[in-house]
């Protein structure tokens, strides 16, 4: 197994990018070995509704990361407090929802370090019946990931306040997170360690049949194709937000001029339906604005530019355009 040098990058576009780039394209006789560490970002499931996972409001305020990554499974904070992990092996036919078979030389380690570990359920590493690892898989049908985040120093408050949804009323045939108490590796150590001396540590012990391990460094050649790949698709509100499954929201509120109830349909991360109804009185159809917002990315700044010049209290008597905004696209 050959260690994949990631060079301390972690920006979390690029570090996905990397893995995928990595499974796609490196020699199918042998096993990677890949760790990246992300700062703050909010990874989603493959099949996930990013709107049902975040407080989208605290991750614009902080400027947090949301990226969605190839394989399947729930959403994950990560921040520099997390480690991360990526083998790259073939697809056997045997390997893949085998979560045992690559958490058990996690788990060996953190046993040798003190640090009771186990698998529990389908995919998580607990210790004391908290979880500090979850882990995901991928296959292209003939090279698979298996990878991993470990709860090493991560920010617990920065967990709770970017994963604390606020958007109401919100159905989807996405696959739901369930969260789980969660706690630090850190906590369980006898002797306190830094990040570095973890990864170090586990990366040895993972190693430690081997008197030596190969360390690969990609060609500058190979970082510029990892670079246009998170540029053609992990950076893209397509990948991250619009492909995410068919949803609708429903969004109510009674404002002075009385009240708004907005049914909003989304596919393939555009508005494809909207109606308005409420007992508010306006000079024009509601039904123009309705038509107007039609295709319109469900993204804030989208919505935003699409009504800038619309005089919203044609439609609804008196009401300010960002309070109609945030009830299109806002947090209770």
């Amino acid at each position: 197994m050959i260690f994949i040098d990631n060079e301390g990058c972690t920006n979390p576009k690029l570090n996905l990018a990397l893995e995928e780039f990595a499974l796609r394209n490196f020699d199918t006789s042998t096993d990677y070995l890949l760790f990246y560490i992300n700062e703050p970002s909010i990874i989603i499931g493959r099949n996930q509704n990013t709107l049902e996972e975040i407080n989208q409001e605290y991750i614009s305020e902080n400027n947090i990361h949301v990226v969605r990554r190839i394989s399947g499974g729930g959403t994950v904070y990560h921040d520099l407090g997390n480690l991360n992990f990526s083998f790259i092996t073939n697809h056997d036919g045997k390997s893949i929802s085998n979560f045992k078979k690559f958490t058990a030389p996690v788990i060996r380690v953190l046993n040798n370090m003190g640090v009771a570990a186990e698998l529990k359920g389908r995919n998580d590493i607990l210790v004391d019946e908290k979880k500090i690892s979850g882990t995901a898989q991928f296959s292209t049908g003939k090279r698979m990931i298996s990878h991993g985040t470990l709860l090493f120093d991560t920010d617990m408050k920065e967990v709770s306040k970017t994963l604390q949804v606020k958007m109401s009323k919100i159905q989807s045939k996405g696959h739901k997170s369930v969260r789980s108490r969660v706690a630090n590796i850190s906590e369980f150590l006898k002797t306190p360690m830094t990040m570095d001396s973890f990864k170090n540590q586990l990366l040895a012990g993972l190693y430690e049949a081997r008197e030596h391990f190969e360390i690969y460094k990609l060609t500058k050649d190979e970082w510029s194709a990892v670079h246009k790949l998170k540029e053609e698709k992990y950076d893209l509100w397509d990948w991250n937000f619009g492909r995410s499954p068919k949803f609708n929201i429903q969004r109510i509120k009674r404002f002075s001029i009385g009240e708004i109830d907005l049914r909003i349909f989304v596919e393939n991360g555009c508005i494809s339906d909207f109606k308005v109804f409420g007992d508010f009185f306006g000079r024009q159809p509601v039904s123009d604005l309705e038509n107007l917002i039609l295709g319109t990315p469900y993204d804030k700044n989208e919505i935003s530019k699409k009504l800038k010049n619309i005089a919203i209290e044609n439609y609804f008597g008196k009401l300010e355009y960002s309070e109609f905004i945030n009830l299109v696209y806002g947090n209770d």
